[in-house]
């Protein structure tokens, strides 16, 4: 069964807020019904699996698909990622392909970087941050989806990813340091995350 979060998915943007515009943001993505797809902590430290060392080398590939992105701290969890962006104010490197995507799932974008392609929501901006993480989550659903058929990764259920994602405007320095703060200790905090399906806090 789908969690509250996914049944109700309203926005979760700040209205008026130009997410375009030159800024830092918290980044959270979480797998779908929070299936722990990328590895086990160990005595408060996060071991990756295969899948774990590929989502977290598609994240570090971010600025070179992007050159209006920097990325900052970072840290994959066993059903999650956090992660700081921080957009630069350049133009996104794409151009637009004959559309092949499925009814309702948006048009394929073909980077002129790398050649590569992946499909984005209708209505999507170029240049921002959910343009980002809708890249990010194309990219690494469509390479997951390999290593299960030829590596004999754990089978996801429906999707690798929710539909949403959750981003928190970072507006000064003293916020962006607790941040960080927050992203290096999550893992030894595992025990008592929300995301964790064993934790008394669980969500799901």
């Amino acid at each position: 069964m789908s969690t509250d979060r996914e049944k109700h998915r309203v926005s979760i943007r700040l209205r008026g807020y130009d997410y375009a515009q030159t800024g830092a943001y918290f980044v959270t993505i979480c797998t779908h019904r929070r299936q722990c797809l990328f590895g086990e902590i160990h005595n408060g430290q996060m071991q990756v699996n295969e899948a774990g060392n590929m989502v977290q080398e598609n994240w570090e590939a971010l600025p070179g698909r992007f050159p209006f992105l920097v990325t900052d701290n970072f840290v994959i969890m066993p059903n999650h990622l956090h992660g700081i962006v921080c957009l630069v104010g350049q133009e996104m490197m794409t151009a637009a392909a004959p559309s092949a995507a499925a009814p309702g799932e948006g048009e394929l974008v073909r980077e002129e970087k790398t050649g590569e392609e992946y499909c984005h929501p209708q209505g999507t901006q170029s240049g921002t941050v959910g343009r980002v993480v809708q890249a990010f989550k194309s990219i690494t659903t469509h390479q997951y989806t390999q290593g299960v058929k030829q590596s004999g990764w754990s089978p996801f259920e429906a999707r690798v990813w929710q539909r949403n994602y959750y981003e928190h405007i970072i507006r000064h320095e003293d916020a962006l340091d607790s941040i960080r703060t927050y992203i290096v200790a999550n893992p030894a905090n595992w025990a008592d995350d929300a995301d964790n399906p064993n934790s008394p806090l669980s969500l799901s």
